[in-house]
């Protein structure tokens, strides 16, 4: 997992946790809001829940759908 504080700007890093963490997670299943949920909850995230916006979400889930079909 990450060793540094995860914040919402950091959306590389969070996609490479959230595969460590739910590395058989079906992405088309996942919504904005579980994603939130998902995020949120990682152990090393340390932003403000309140300064996300689906355009922050739908970037990060873009983010890991690419890099979990390479």
């Amino acid at each position: 997992m990450s060793k540094n504080p995860l914040y919402w700007d950091a959306s590389y890093e969070i996609v490479l946790t959230l595969m460590e963490v739910y590395p058989d997670i079906d992405l088309d299943s996942v919504g904005l809001e579980e994603l939130n949920r998902m995020i949120i909850e990682l152990p090393d995230f340390d932003d403000d829940p309140a300064l996300v916006n689906d355009g922050i979400l739908n970037d990060i889930l873009r983010e890991w759908y690419e890099e979990n079909t390479q």
